[in-house]
């Protein structure tokens, strides 16, 4: 899996991570893009940078994701590629609406990126890059993690999905009958590709009764 500029042949997805507990629903996503070709522009913030080192002990850095996903997930995810873009720098690709970048997700969504998106504020590359899917009306999916929700936070996600944005919180469903963290972590990452627009088998789709 080689860091780098994006194949034009293969689609590019923007991914975020913030600091909003869920780390292992970031990698798995991330994981699962790569898996399918895909070249993710990957933004973290910097306690998205803390959330990695407090939640995953395998992942010191985030210069250390790409040894920990193909160690975890496997040479899977040599199919994809992943370009590393500083949060604070808004001279990057993607804070341009003329960049190919096809959709973005924000997984976790802190409830601080989820304000500023939902007022525009556009401080960070992360809240820029938001902003720019919006107006460019491209596929924008908010995985917000917090419990319970404040007023404010609820008004939050009702501004940004009425602007545009599918908001899809990070709450896995049991019908799978899930053994592991891993189980969770997988049905997140797959209502996440689906909500990006690709096809899936992370969990079983539902029949009619628990088990498949």
């Amino acid at each position: 899996m080689a860091p780098g500029s994006p194949d034009a042949r293969r689609p590019s997805i923007a991914l975020a991570i913030t600091g909003a507990s869920g780390a292992l629903y970031a990698t798995r996503t991330l994981a699962a893009l790569l898996e399918r070709g895909v070249h993710v522009e990957l933004v973290v913030s910097d306690y998205g940078r803390r959330l990695l080192h407090d939640e995953l002990s395998d992942v010191a850095s985030v210069d250390r994701l790409i040894p920990f996903l193909a160690g975890k997930y496997g040479a899977g995810v040599e199919a994809g590629s992943i370009t590393l873009l500083n949060n604070r720098d808004h001279g990057a690709t993607l804070a341009s609406g003329s960049h190919g970048c096809s959709a973005m997700a924000i997984v976790p969504c802190s409830m601080k990126t989820l304000a500023a998106i939902a007022h525009g504020l556009s401080r960070s590359l992360i809240e820029r890059a938001a902003d720019v899917m919006l107006k460019e009306q491209r596929r924008l999916v908010i995985v917000p993690r917090e419990t319970p929700m404040s007023l404010p936070q609820l008004r939050n996600m009702v501004l940004c999905a009425e602007a545009g944005a599918m908001i899809l919180p990070a709450m896995p469903a049991f019908y799978q009958q899930p053994k592991t963290l891993d189980d969770l972590a997988d049905f997140m990452a797959g209502k996440i590709l689906a909500a990006l627009g690709f096809e899936h088998d992370l969990y079983p789709a539902w029949t009619g009764k628990a088990g498949g």
